[in-house]
């Protein structure tokens, strides 16, 4: 019998990983992973195709067992498949599927069904994810960014305190994303630990607590997007139009560590973008300068090489 929590009593991170391992022949697929994870955060799992993100969630969920190292979800070994956890954890995948034939409205009842949940709970998820308009409407009528959202109502309908979000703004136009964004941040807003696999390193640099980006197997950096991107030493970029100063000058100006001519352009690279700037307005105008501060892809791409993005 699951203990009952006591009234101030801390209940304890949602995640715990202990060099987990998953080995399959001579390939070590996820390679020695510790992680945990918090109630209430909203933590980004990053890497290139192949670096075991699947494998490592699908452990956490309970879909695939471990090699060797502890895995708890709420407390509770997550596998062998552990019924207790089921009503507790919500997974919305990129290949979600739907019944087609009914509302939108009419498929939430049903997944609800399915958790014992009471039909309104189908209203009230629809809301919380924008799309209580489209209720009535067949699933297999509305639109792309609509599905996404069925897809997280889908896996929300029955209130779980761990949700598992992959690859949730998939396919999506910028400005259905960005929407998205928002129901993403009220999900955090109201209290669930959220777990999310995304190849959109601006996504996870806007909304994860922290990130930790899988490489081979692998976690290589681990830490909240800022810290990360504080504690980088990879320089800022700033972009001159070619006709206001010379590559010569570019690279005599006050701080730069480097200057090269891109796509019409001259990129002056500089840990001290304050002093470039201020060194090239003393010689030319700054109209048309841009600047570029370091952001997560610039990390992620820092650990995997350009070829890992997508």
């Amino acid at each position: 019998m699951e203990a009952v929590e006591q009234p101030g009593t801390d209940p304890g991170p949602a995640i715990e990983l202990n060099d987990v391992r998953k080995r399959y022949g001579d390939l070590d697929a996820v390679a020695g992973v510790s992680l945990t994870i918090q109630r209430g955060e909203f933590f980004g799992l990053i890497g290139p195709n192949g670096a075991g993100k699947t494998t490592l969630i699908e452990i956490i969920e309970g879909l695939r067992e471990p090699t060797s190292g502890t895995v708890s979800v709420l407390g509770l070994a997550p596998s062998p498949r552990n019924a207790a956890l089921l009503p507790r954890v919500g997974v919305q995948t990129q290949t979600s599927a739907f019944f087609v034939r009914l509302t939108a409205r009419e498929h939430l009842e049903t997944v609800a069904a399915l958790y014992g949940v009471a039909p309104a709970a189908a209203g009230r998820t629809l809301d919380l994810v924008g799309l209580a308009a489209a209720g009535d409407t067949r699933v297999n009528a509305i639109s792309g960014g609509q599905r996404q959202r069925l897809a997280i109502a889908s896996a929300l309908v029955h209130d779980p305190e761990v949700l598992f979000l992959d690859e949730p703004t998939a396919s999506l136009d910028p400005k259905a994303r960005r929407d998205l964004w928002q129901v993403l941040r009220e999900l955090k807003a109201s209290g669930k630990t959220i777990i999310y696999t995304t190849h959109h390193l601006d996504e996870a640099e806007a909304l994860c607590d922290r990130v930790a980006i899988l490489v081979d197997g692998a976690v290589r950096a681990l830490g909240s997007p800022r810290d990360l991107i504080g504690g980088s030493d990879l320089p800022t970029r700033v972009s001159v139009p070619a006709d206001l100063v010379s590559i010569d000058q570019a690279r005599d100006l006050d701080g730069a560590a480097r200057a090269v001519v891109e796509a019409g352009s001259i990129v002056i690279e500089t840990r001290t973008p304050g002093r470039v700037l201020a060194a090239l307005g003393a010689i030319a105008s700054l109209d048309g300068v841009q600047t570029r501060m370091v952001t997560l892809e610039d990390i992620y791409l820092e650990l995997t090489g350009p070829e890992a993005v997508g």
